[in-house]
């Protein structure tokens, strides 16, 4: 399968107290953009990744990871999403030594800042962007914005009458996976957090 090269939108997040975050990747040559779940500690490392002026006083774990390829003269050549399963993205370091190269398993958010740090380009497959992206050009029909209303009960947490909070143990994981996708395109990170931690609970 051909690659789709991707750009490093940046990094979005919620307003509410216990924020989720989601790191923001666009085809270089279209309008799909691919959102991913990531953590507080993620979401720092590619922001300072990103961020040219931010320069920590000690290196942090993804600096020293670098420091220690360049002295070992390792390099990133590019980063690949291969595998989407549960919601969670799956993602190789294409690295080369000495012109050998070697393939390393990794989590996406630690291959993205790592990826940043070595200006290494990002790459996916069509059937990930087909399964969750989302457009820009998309106008929102009337079922997509009742999917917004329902999103917005789903992470109102203070009403003890949601009943879509405390009923996702009795969901299926096909619908659990449908309610993964609908709140991911909405930008809707934290309530999506809830629906990945209980679909990674259930592995």
């Amino acid at each position: 399968m051909d690659l789709i090269k991707l750009e490093i939108i940046g990094v979005s997040y919620t307003q509410a107290q216990t924020g989720a975050y989601a790191l923001i990747l666009k085809e270089s040559d279209g309008n799909r953009k691919l959102p991913i779940v990531i953590g507080g500690y993620e979401a720092e490392a590619i922001t300072v990744g990103l961020e040219n002026d931010i320069v920590p006083p000690r290196p942090s774990t993804h600096d020293l990871f670098i420091n220690l390829m360049e002295r070992f003269e390792i390099s990133i050549k590019q980063v690949i999403i291969h595998k989407l399963v549960d919601g969670v993205f799956f993602s190789s370091l294409i690295c080369d030594r000495n012109e050998i190269e070697e393939i390393i398993d990794a989590r996406t958010s630690d291959s993205i800042a790592l990826a940043i740090r070595f200006n290494a380009p990002v790459f996916t497959y069509e059937n990930i962007m087909s399964k969750a992206s989302y457009s820009d050009d998309i106008r929102v029909s009337k079922s997509e914005q009742e999917d917004k209303n329902w999103i917005k009960n789903f992470i109102d947490e203070k009403d003890s009458k949601n009943k879509e909070v405390q009923n996702l143990t009795k969901l299926s994981t096909k619908d659990l996976h449908a309610m993964l996708n609908k709140l991911v395109k909405a930008e809707s990170y934290e309530a999506a957090a809830k629906i990945r931690d209980e679909l990674s609970r259930r592995k």
